[in-house]
This record gives C-alpha cells, structure tokens and sequence, in this order.
C-alpha cells in the first residue's frame, strides 16, 4: 500500500472517530456513534499492519476474526453489574499497549532523537500506571480487593519519593539511554499505579475509571508521536481529552476535586457513632402492599436508580412496574445523578437494556426542580446520591456534593435492603423523614412484589 493511499484511509479513520464521539453525546445515537468509531478503528489497524509489512494479510484477518470473535462473546456474556469491572480492564489493556508499543520502539532502535526518546518515556510511564492502576480499579470492583481506602504507613511521604524515582528514572533513560534504567523505570510506574488507586475508596471508582480511560488515550496519544502515526494520534487525543471532560464533570458532581479524589483517600471514615448507630432511629417500614397503593394513586413518579438495582438486575422488573403505573395514567420519569452505580453513564446504559424511552432519562439539572411537584420519588437502590445531609449538613464528608432533592416530593419510597451506609460510609437521613417509607427488600424482589401488588390495586 501507498503512502498517500494509506494517508488517505487514515483521514477517514480520523474522520470516523470524531462523528462517531459527537453521536455518543446522545443516547439515540450512541450505538451508531460506537460502531462508526470502531470501524474507523478497524480501518486504521489493518492500513497500519498493511503499510508497514510487519506481518501478512491472513494474519490480519486471523487476528480479526479472533479479536472479534473474543469482543462478540463478552458483549453477550458480560452482565450489567460486571460492565465497570469490564471497562476498566480495557482501560489496563490499552494503556499497557502504548507502553509495549513504546517499549519496543525503544529496545529495538539504537540511535533515536531526544523528542523521541521523551515521548517513549512519557508513553511508557502514562501506559504502565494506567495499566496496574486499572486493574486495582477490576480488583475493587469484583470483589478481590477491599473496597476500602488501602494504605500504608507514611503513604504520602513514600508515594512522593515513588513519583520522585520515577522523574529520575525517565531523566537517565532520556540522557543516557540505559536499558537496565528503562526496566527499572517501567516496574517504578507498576508500583505507582497500584499504590495510587489503592487509597481511593469505592465511591470513587467511578471518577477513578474516568480518569484512567483518559490516561490510556494519553498513552496512545504518545506512542502514536513514537511510531509517527497520525490515527493513533488522534484517536488517542480524542479519547484522552473526552475523559478529562467526563472526569472534570463527574468531580464538579461531587463537589470535589480531582486532586481530593486521588489523594484524598476518601470513603476512610466511617459515619459518626460507628456502625452501631445505625437504625436506632425509627422509620416507616412499608410493605410492598403500601407502596403499590402509594404509587398507583399517584399523578407523577419520579425514579431514582442506583447500584442496588445493577446487582440485583432489576431493571427489566422496575420496566414492568412502569408499564402498569403508566397504564394507569401516572407519569414516569428517571432521574440519573452523574455518580450513580459503578462507572460512568452506569444507569443509563442499564435502564437502556430494559428498553426504557431515552426521553424519560434526565439528569440531576434537568429534573430537580421537579421533586417538589412530585407525588413519590422512588429510590431503588440508591443511597450516597439523596442523602440530603449533603446539602444540609455542614459536617458532612459529602457537603456540597449536588444530590437529587428525593425528600421534597410529597413521599419517598426508598427500596433497600438494609439501613446501612453507602460507598461514602455515612448514614442516610433521608431514612429517618416522616414522608419517606422504607421498603425493606432486595430490588428484584422488591419490583416482582409491586407488579403484583399493583396489578391488585
């Protein structure tokens, strides 16, 4: 293949991956902005393996075949609840890509330009943090590693010294080119990446899978400059720079900053008067008779979904008990909160699945106002996101942190399985209000006894 034909092929990959970015700004076009840019994608892979000659066609095609024949089944076999943990192995694999790609560069070229030999370092670096840090993140996420802030003694001081050798390592690798300096540098950036995510709490995973899908495509960015390709440029620089802006908006959703959600070790504390404490205060239980009565009455129910209703897989359910409270007249909407679930965009992706109208899914901005001139707010599984000590309570962890004002519809029906915290580590006093009743259940269970209650309503 031609240089200029190969040039030309990857313009229209470029093309490919910014239509494709603008159309997943919307939920009605998300799945064919994704297609578009994974075939811009395919068209950049096989132009490069073609151009360089590195292997032959039937390679490529096997390899196609097998990568998606590997894509095809997880896409089908993945459940909902294991998407976060998913996504930020991809995040690992591709940042641990870029560090390969410029490691190779580096070990099989004599004599490179200092531009070069920076932009390897850098890629290096970025790739192999975004690597270990990502699979931390799966770690948290699956269960394999506490959920909890994870530290050590004298953290701060001995992560300082950690980024300290790392600058140093990369300045010996620039200068001098030292081998044994670039292997030491690599397994400095490992450890980094692992003793950085493993301080950062579960209420966090969401920012933290954010920020390191915009470390991959840094990574890419950079290996790209290594290897002088312009679609991986590109790509990489797209994705880098739509996971700072979704970082950015998620951390402004919490009230936070990104420095306080990395360094911060936030979700450490546990809520004040320990554990214990919890449910000693009275609440208004309700059965699942009560709240169906609650609901079909109403004129207007807002539903608040959170992680509880991905563990349980309970969106197809709480579609069902839409369906017979909109057959009964009453409006249904869904409000998201940018941190809501595990990942960002977590809810969305899930209520989608249980082919819920796009139309009916609004964000915290679109829909607070609304809360006031609703009948019920009907939270399933959520919990962090409505704890009006947020916006209250001045002691508060979460102070400032935008929630979703559930307490000011005329009733609230919290659907949990129990008074305890949430991923912050902090009671609830939304709990304890006189219009909210709780509805002791898992939300699967919870959703299958109010379409049969309300179908006797």
């Amino acid at each position: 293949m031609s240089a200029t034909l190969a040039s030309f092929f990857y313009l229209v990959a470029a093309a490919a991956f910014i239509l494709g970015l603008k159309q997943l700004q919307s939920p009605v076009t998300a799945r064919r902005g994704n297609q578009l840019a994974a075939l811009g994608m395919l068209i950049a892979i096989v132009v490069t393996l073609l151009l360089t000659d590195i292997i032959s066609p039937w390679i490529v095609v096997a390899g196609l075949v097998v990568g998606g024949a590997v894509g095809g089944f997880l896409a089908r076999t993945v459940e909902m609840t294991a998407m976060p943990q998913l996504v930020a192995a991809f995040n690992g694999f591709g940042g641990g890509a870029s560090a390969l790609v410029a490691a190779a560069e580096f070990l099989t070229s004599d004599a490179l330009p200092l531009r070069t030999d920076i932009t390897i370092v850098l890629s290096t670096v970025i790739g192999a943090v975004t690597f270990s840090g990502s699979f931390v993140a799966f770690g948290k996420l699956q269960g394999l590693v506490s959920g909890q802030p994870v530290g050590y003694p004298g953290q701060r001081f001995g992560d300082a010294l950690l980024a300290a050798a790392v600058i140093g390592l990369g300045v010996w690798v620039v200068v001098g080119g030292s081998t044994p300096a670039f292997w030491l540098l690599v397994l400095a950036a490992l450890t980094l990446g692992v003793v950085r995510v493993l301080p950062i709490g579960g209420a966090d995973m969401p920012v933290v899978i954010s920020f390191l899908n915009a470390f991959s495509g840094i990574a890419a960015s950079m290996a790209g400059f290594v290897i002088e390709s312009n679609a991986l440029i590109i790509s990489g620089a797209l994705v880098g720079a739509s996971g700072l802006i979704l970082t950015n908006i998620m951390v402004k959703a919490m009230n936070r900053s990104l420095g306080n959600v990395l360094f911060g070790a936030f979700g450490a504390a546990a809520m004040e008067g320990g554990p214990g404490a919890i449910g000693e205060k009275p609440v208004r239980s309700a059965t699942a008779d009560d709240a169906a009565v609650t609901l079909a009455y109403a004129d207007s129910v807002i539903v608040v979904p959170g992680y509880g209703l991905a563990v349980a897989q309970a969106q197809h359910n709480l579609k069902e008990l839409a369906n017979l409270l909109e057959e009964r007249n009453v409006d249904v909407r869904y409000a998201i909160h940018p941190v809501a679930g595990r990942m960002p965009g977590h809810m969305n992706v899930l209520l989608a699945e249980a082919d819920v109208e796009y139309d009916k899914l609004y964000d915290l901005d679109q829909i607070q106002e609304d809360f006031p001139r609703s009948d019920v707010a009907l939270v399933v599984g959520a919990n962090d996101v409505v704890n009006p000590g947020a916006r209250d309570d001045e002691t508060s962890p979460i102070f400032g942190m935008p929630i979703l004002d559930v307490d000011k519809a005329t009733t609230c029906i919290v659907i949990k399985r129990s008074l305890s915290p949430g991923f912050a580590g902090i009671d609830n006093p939304l709990f304890y209000l006189d219009n909210t009743l709780m509805f002791f259940s898992d939300a699967k269970r919870a959703m299958t006894d109010l379409v049969a209650a309300v179908k006797e309503a």
